[in-house]
């Protein structure tokens, strides 16, 4: 009898401190900026960036594009297509040097919650990097960002079909 009593008891406590237990939510989404993600000639400009390279716009998600003047002599910058996913439309341009990506930008993201900027800001560094390696659109979807992973390889296969 007693030990069901501790157990009884060992258990309410273990289910009060479970449902008493706060996970913690940033008060503001970070700013995404120009940048680089740790690659060589990779960058990343978000849309909810408020730093050099964002625009400030939480819903357009556009950026702007290099001028013909930014890009190094002999690149050319390709716009891929809008790739429209459950939570947003995600789209990326490719900068190619030589028959070679160089850069890779994304010029519209997810950004509708939080949450959305947050998958953005773990997803696209390492689907950019993984791009630079492959130099293909043949990458890795990154867990937990299945859909938006699935965008940005539509919208980079696209890239590369018109050009790049």
């Amino acid at each position: 009898m007693r030990r069901v009593i501790l157990a009884v008891t060992g258990t309410i406590a273990g289910l009060v401190a479970l449902l008493g237990f706060r996970s913690h939510v940033p008060s503001a989404a970070p700013a995404v900026s120009e940048g680089s993600t740790g690659t060589a000639g990779s960058g990343v400009t978000g849309s909810a960036g408020t730093g050099s390279g964002g625009t400030g716009s939480a819903g357009s998600g556009a950026s702007a594009e290099p001028s013909a003047s930014a890009l190094p002599a002999g690149a050319r910058a390709v716009d891929g297509n809008v790739a429209n996913t459950v939570y947003g439309p995600v789209q990326i341009q490719v900068v190619v040097q030589d028959k070679k990506i160089t850069k890779v930008n994304i010029l519209e993201q997810p950004s509708s919650t939080v949450n959305d900027i947050q998958i953005g800001q773990f997803a696209f560094p390492k689907l950019i990097s993984e791009t630079l390696a492959a130099q293909s659109a043949h990458v890795d979807s990154v867990s937990g960002a299945t859909y938006t992973s699935a965008g940005y390889i539509q919208s980079l296969q696209s890239a590369l079909d018109n050009g790049a």
